[in-house]
This record gives C-alpha cells, sequence and structure tokens, in this order.
C-alpha cells in the first residue's frame, strides 16, 4: 500500500507539485532566516569577545566599578603569578593580558618638530611572546594594508585611517605621550610597522596596537596589566561554561574586601551584550514562529483545497466499498511523503545558502564607516544542528493539518447519493 501511495504522490502532479513548491520555499525561508540571524548574534560575540571583553574577563573590583574610563592605576598587579594559578586552575581556557590607555601621538617633520598631532586609543597585546596567539585571534594579517607586523619592540601598528589623516607611513618614528599608572607623565619614541584597517570605525578611528611589553615601560607596569581575558576552547563562547568557571573563581576571592583583589567576569555580563543578545535572540525567534505560521496557514488552505478537489476521488473509492478509514489514513499518509519531500529539499537548500554566507558572507563595510559601534562589518550566517530539524516542524505538521481538515469531509459522505453525484 505504501508504494501505491508513493506512486500516486509521484506521478500525479497536480496532486504534490504545487504543495511540495510552497513546502519548500517556506522552509528554505524558516531555515536560512534562523541560520543568518544565529550567524550575526554569533558574529557580534565573536568580534566584542576578541577586542574588548573575551569570553571570561579578570580585573580588580575597583577597575570593575570605573570600567567604562579603564584606568590604569586600578589595574591588576602581580600578573605573573595570577596568571599561573589561572593556568593551573583553567587549562582548558587561553589567558591574555591587555593594557588598554588612552594618549597623545605626535608626528614630526623632517627636522623632528611637530608637524601634527592626534588623539589616538592604544591597546596592549600580547604579541611577541612565544606560542601567543593573539595575532591570529585578532586576524591582524588580514587586517594589515601596508607594512608588516610587529616583528620586535618599540614598533606599534596604526589605523590606516589615522595614518591618512596625518600622512604617517611605515618606518616612520613618532612619539606616544600618555600617563602612567601612577599618574605620571610618559612618553617614547616608537616606530611605525604598519596599517590596520578592521572595517569596524570604532576600531578604525584613532586606534594604535603595541606589544604587551612596550606597554608597561611605557605605563609603569611592571608585572601588571590592565585586564587578563580568557577564552575557551577553539574560540567559541559557552554561557554555561564561562559561568561556572566565573563562580568557581570568584568563590575563591569572596571574602577578600580589598579594591584591588581578582574579580571574574564573563562576556554576557559586559559592555550590555547580555541585553544585545537577548534582543537579537527574541527577535530571531519571533521572525522564525512568524515564518512558521504563515507557512502553517498557507499549507494548510493547500491542503484543504487540494483534498476538495479530490472529493470525487473519495466517492468514487467509497463506493467500491473502501472504507472511509482507510481512505483517510492514506490521505494522511500521502500528506506525510509530501512533507518529507518538501521539507528534506528546503532544508538542503536553506542550508547550502548558509553555508555560503558562513564562509563568505555580506560586506556591508561601506555603510558602517560612521558606526561606532562594535559590529562586524561582514554579515555572516552560522549552521547549527537545529537548523536540521526545524523546518520539518511547519513543513510536514501544517500539510497534515490541513489535509485531516479536509479529509474530516470523507467521514459525512453519504453512500446512497454516492451514485446520484457520480450521475
Amino acid at each position: 500500500m505504501n508504494t501505491f501511495i508513493w506512486k500516486g504522490v509521484i506521478r500525479d502532479k497536480s496532486r504534490s507539485v504545487l504543495p511540495v513548491i510552497v513546502i519548500v520555499i517556506g522552509v528554505f525561508c524558516v531555515v536560512f532566516l534562523d541560520g543568518f540571524m544565529g550567524g550575526v548574534l554569533k558574529n557580534m560575540i565573536d568580534l566584542t569577545a576578541k577586542h574588548q571583553t573575551g569570553h571570561l574577563k579578570v580585573i580588580t573590583q575597583a577597575y570593575h566599578n570605573n570600567s567604562d574610563q579603564q584606568p590604569l592605576d586600578l589595574a591588576l598587579l602581580e600578573v605573573d603569578a595570577l596568571l599561573e594559578e589561572l593556568n593551573v586552575a583553567y587549562p582548558e581556557v587561553e589567558w591574555n593580558p591587555r593594557i588598554y590607555s588612552g594618549g597623545l601621538l605626535d608626528i614630526p617633520d623632517a627636522e623632528g618638530e611637530t608637524r601634527a598631532q592626534g588623539p589616538v586609543a592604544a591597546t596592549a597585546y600580547d604579541l611577541l611572546s612565544p606560542g601567543s596567539n593573539e595575532a591570529q585571534r585578532l586576524n591582524l594579517k588580514k587586517a594589515l594594508t601596508m607594512g608588516h607586523l610587529i616583528q620586535q619592540p618599540n614598533e606599534i601598528l596604526i589605523s590606516q585611517d589615522f595614518a591618512d589623516k596625518f600622512d604617517v607611513k611605515p618606518g616612520d618614528t613618532v612619539t606616544f605621550f600618555g600617563n602612567t599608572m601612577y599618574g605620571s607623565m610618559s612618553f617614547a619614541n616608537l616606530t611605525v610597522a604598519g596599517m590596520l584597517r578592521f572595517g569596524v570605525g570604532m576600531l578604525d578611528k584613532g586606534a594604535i596596537l603595541l606589544d604587551i611589553a612596550d606597554a608597561r615601560q611605557i605605563f609603569d607596569m611592571e608585572d601588571a596589566a590592565g585586564e587578563i581575558l580568557g577564552f575557551l576552547p577553539d574560540n567559541r563562547y559557552d554561557f554555561n561554561q564561562a559561568e561556572s568557571i566565573k563562580l568557581a573563581f570568584n568563590e575563591k576571592y569572596a571574602g577578600d574586601d580589598d579594591e584591588y583583589a581578582p574579580v571574574m567576569l564573563q562576556l554576557a555580563e559586559q559592555n550590555g551584550m547580555d541585553e544585545m543578545m537577548a534582543y537579537v535572540s527574541l527577535v530571531s525567534k519571533m521572525l522564525v514562529i512568524l515564518l512558521v505560521l504563515a507557512l502553517s496557514i498557507v499549507l494548510w488552505n493547500t491542503g484543504v483545497l487540494g483534498s476538495i478537489r479530490r472529493y470525487n476521488e473519495f466517492g468514487v473509492r467509497l463506493a467500491l466499498g473502501e472504507e472511509k478509514k482507510h481512505i483517510f489514513r492514506t490521505l494522511l499518509m500521502e500528506s506525510l511523503i509530501i512533507g518529507i519531500i518538501g521539507s528534506v529539499t528546503g532544508t538542503f537548500l536553506g542550508l547550502c545558502l548558509t553555508a555560503y554566507l558562513q564562509k563568505y558572507g555580506i560586506d556591508y563595510s561601506s555603510m558602517m564607516e560612521s558606526v561606532n559601534m562594535m559590529v562586524d562589518p561582514v554579515m555572516r550566517a552560522d549552521i547549527t544542528p537545529r537548523m536540521f530539524y526545524i523546518g520539518f516542524i511547519p513543513g510536514i505538521l501544517s500539510m497534515l493539518i490541513g489535509s485531516a481538515l479536509a479529509g474530516m469531509a470523507i467521514f459525512k459522505r453519504n453512500t446512497a447519493i454516492l451514485f446520484k453525484e457520480l450521475g
């Protein structure tokens, strides 16, 4: 019987083509939208984690209370010992110290006199230590537009926009003016190794990058760091894992009232990311739900119309002695087959487009030049396990519901008037 039903679905194009096309289009939209919205959220999390928050962050309690200012005078001390403690307790996490500070970059002319000055945001990474993955994590090689990456002490990288504004070239010597962690003024002559463009306005307007060893000398921060960022395995954020590590670490220092005692935060607690993640997730779910409902209504109507068209067929089958229950079951089986065919095809197409955007993305950097937000200028989709089944919910259920409602008319057919109808 199943073979008979399958042949009927395949051979009778009027019975299956339109429902299959509708299901394919609807399931494709559901699957692709879920992957696209998930990718937007993942890209936002990854970019914020790499440049600002990490998946985990260790700072002093006083620094935490003034985190918007990133005050050097409230930085972590005895960082080497703290890093050793973190590596022993949580070896699966990669820990990296960083220093953030503002300053002034002085560009001299040929005679060594000041030609131009501009404010900059300096960020120090561990770029020269053996085994450090900071350059790869920040994708500096791809962001490099001129020159080369930092290869030795006293070299810096500056944003391409800043370099264009003040006519700075690789190899130029510039002077950085800033304040030490003790409040005194400091300055250092540095060589421009190269220029960077991340495509993010927040990073490109006036950023300079330097090695953390040079930053410690400039800011008088020997064995100190403003923050220690932790990255989970494969650089993939996991809320539950990050929360577990955070709670375990903070429990060790729960009774320490020293304002310089370390405290750990996870990504969702920083920079309003919890609200942003909840908002994007809510919007994604609402859009998917709306598409599911719309698809269900369309397929419901398609099933009803298809079944109404076959009322005469059902009458003939009843007149030949076929039971009403059997006809109803075969109708549902046909709907199930059509739903599976459409759902598989729609899911496959949705995954294909999602995979393409996951690899290549959509570059809209030209629209983000004036946006001061940590937003990736290349939108990418992300394939998740639930994308392999989410399209089957509307694709199969809505078809079954529509056919079941239309098929209820089978039980209302009166055998006594069948011959009158057939005549």
